[in-house]
């Protein structure tokens, strides 16, 4: 991302922006204008490429900022070539490190954003950050320096504690949005709620699901009393059955609920509130939470049901039989949410009562557990595909598959733009044929031409890869394990798909040459990654030599002989080697 000269907003000369045509210019009020009416960030950049004047007056205008890689480009050049950003959302570590294949202090902390945004936006409003270390001192700053700020996500984020929220809650007085979501955190208790004033009120969103210590609940109950626009709550699991009845009493305009735990005793009386105050959720749009749901007291929420268009069950292992019941009430889900201790059987039902359905993840009980016989099989998605017409984003982890099932599926569905198959068991191949799972990743790539997304597994050879590369043209995104048979397979892919972004590779046979054949790709793409496979030291040097524009960090294990390179981490950059690499990353 290279900065432009610093010119008035109406300016047309710019020295780094793209060369000029001799086609007279939009006069600079009209095209200021018509750029305020583009969002997407990638219509947007494509816009700053036209022409000089269109590059300026898109710099200008540009009030929020998407930086999918916070390694990829540094604050100060982020801060020179847009002035006027209100909204940033910014990412961090590779997603690997959600599997801990990532050591905890590998970098991506949000400080130093932080500090530049202090001194450039004063103005800004919103920040959304993923998988970013976000310490208290952070947090502080945050709160302090920007007078007008409104909304902070943290999703899947770490290194703050309840210290951090209690500055936020302090001095943040428009805050709108508080979104906590699977982020870990050390020390956070609940006493950061009674840090809000008591004449705040403006808040729209809360979400503290996450938060696995005990809160007050007194303090929670005075803040929803207060934020009468309250839209989005999610609490944890400490609050109760009543606690929540309270809650949902003083909130009548939810559109998304997370619930706490039900493993509570309830009187009849108090059975009697709960449903009433369910019941009494006519807005609502999405349910999650249910920790500890039983058949005794799930039926609490399906006067809730009606108007659901998510259902997210992911913390709520639930049998087939009250799966079932539930989705009965529940006509209008397009997102589906569930643990795969609902078997095939519930998924059967999904199959049958949920015809608008368009995502299905179904999550592992243990995915640790090798022996675990049950679980969801090829049975069940095809259940889902012959009653989900419209279904075009799946996450599917299972103990078995077949070509024969995923062939037909994607017939059934054939508008897939995320395919996410997770056979659990590595290797596995097609458990009735005993063949390789090819010909299923092959119908996958040949039938669904709005592909996106890609997760394979299972057992699979080159061939695989040599269907994905000829006829997934629109895959961005494509994540692999345990699978290959030599460098040709990710060769195929990398040479095949024209818009893929983003490629994770682990425990594969591909190697140096494979590594070295996509050399160019990769500053096209925001990143690879590849972790236990047959990469060297030499072939990523050679790498790094020949692509200066790219970073090629690695990290070695314990104990390695120093000749492979067990983690490869390779991202376009124009910032060049990140400054505070910790001692065991090696940038080449």
């Amino acid at each position: 991302m290279d900065h432009p000269s610093e010119d008035s907003p109406s300016s047309s000369a710019n020295s780094h922006g793209p060369t000029n045509h001799p086609q007279l210019p939009f006069p600079d009020e009209v095209l200021e204008k018509v750029l305020s009416f583009v969002n997407s960030h990638k219509d947007r950049s494509s816009v700053s490429l036209v022409r000089k004047d269109w590059y300026n007056a898109e710099r200008w205008t540009r009030s929020k900022l998407f930086i999918g890689n916070c390694y990829s480009v540094s604050p100060e050049i982020v801060a020179r070539r847009f002035p006027r950003i209100k909204s940033v959302t910014l990412k961090g570590k590779p997603r690997f490190s959600d599997f801990n294949m990532l050591p905890r202090d590998w970098g991506a902390n949000v400080h130093p954003w932080l500090v530049m945004f202090a001194k450039v936006y004063p103005f800004l409003e919103e920040l959304r950050l993923k998988r970013m270390t976000v310490t208290d001192e952070s947090l502080e700053l945050l709160a302090k320096s920007f007078s007008g700020f409104k909304a902070l996500s943290l999703s899947s984020c770490d290194g703050f504690t309840e210290n951090g929220l209690k500055a936020l809650a302090s001095h943040c007085r428009n805050l709108t949005e508080l979104d906590i979501q699977d982020s870990i955190s050390e020390d956070v208790g609940g006493g950061w709620l009674s840090s809000f004033p008591e004449n705040f009120s403006s808040l729209e969103v809360l979400n503290f699901a996450s938060l696995n210590s005990d809160i007050s609940f007194d303090d929670l109950e005075r803040l929803v009393s207060r934020c009468k626009s309250l839209r989005v709550l999610k609490v944890n699991e400490t609050i109760s059955l009543d606690q929540l009845q309270r809650l949902l009493v003083h909130a009548p305009l939810l559109t998304e609920l997370g619930t706490g735990s039900f493993m509570q005793e309830l009187t009849p009386r108090q059975y009697e509130e709960v449903e009433t105050a369910f019941s009494n959720c006519k807005n609502l749009e999405a349910l999650s939470g249910l920790w500890d749901a039983n058949s005794l007291y799930l039926p609490l929420v399906y006067g809730a049901c009606a108007g659901l268009t998510f259902l997210n069950l992911s913390d709520a292992p639930l049998q087939s039989g009250d799966f079932a019941k539930l989705l009965v009430h529940c006509p209008n889900l397009r997102r589906l949410w569930v643990i795969d201790t609902v078997e095939d059987k519930g998924l059967e039902a999904v199959g049958s009562s949920c015809p608008l359905l368009e995502e299905l993840r179904v999550f592992p009980a243990d995915p640790y557990d090798r022996h675990h016989r049950d679980g969801v099989s090829e049975s069940g998605f095809l259940a889902v595909s012959r009653g989900c017409p419209k279904l075009h984003y799946v996450l599917y982890f299972c103990r078995r598959m077949t070509n024969a099932a995923v062939i037909t599926i994607v017939k059934n569905c054939p508008d897939f733009t995320h395919f996410r198959l997770c056979i659990m068991t590595p290797g596995q191949p097609d458990h009735l044929t005993n063949e390789p799972m090819d010909e299923a990743f092959g119908a996958v790539a040949k039938t669904c031409s709005k592909l996106k997304r890609l997760s394979v597994s299972g057992l699979l050879t080159d061939a695989s890869f040599e269907y994905i590369g000829k006829y997934a043209k629109n895959l961005e995104t494509l994540s692999v394990a345990f699978a290959g048979s030599s460098d040709w397979g990710m060769q195929s892919v990398l040479e095949g798909c024209p818009k893929l972004r983003k490629l994770e590779i682990r425990d594969c046979p591909f190697g140096n040459t494979a590594l070295l054949s996509g050399k160019l790709k990769y500053e096209t793409m925001r990143s690879l990654w590849m972790s236990a496979c047959n990469v060297t030291m030499k072939g990523c040097g050679i790498l790094a030599r020949e692509m200066p524009r790219l970073n090629v960090e690695v990290i070695n294990d314990e104990g390695s002989d120093g000749s492979q390179a067990d983690k490869v981490y390779v991202y376009r950059t124009v910032a060049g080697p990140r400054r505070d690499a910790p001692g065991f990353v090696l940038t080449l």
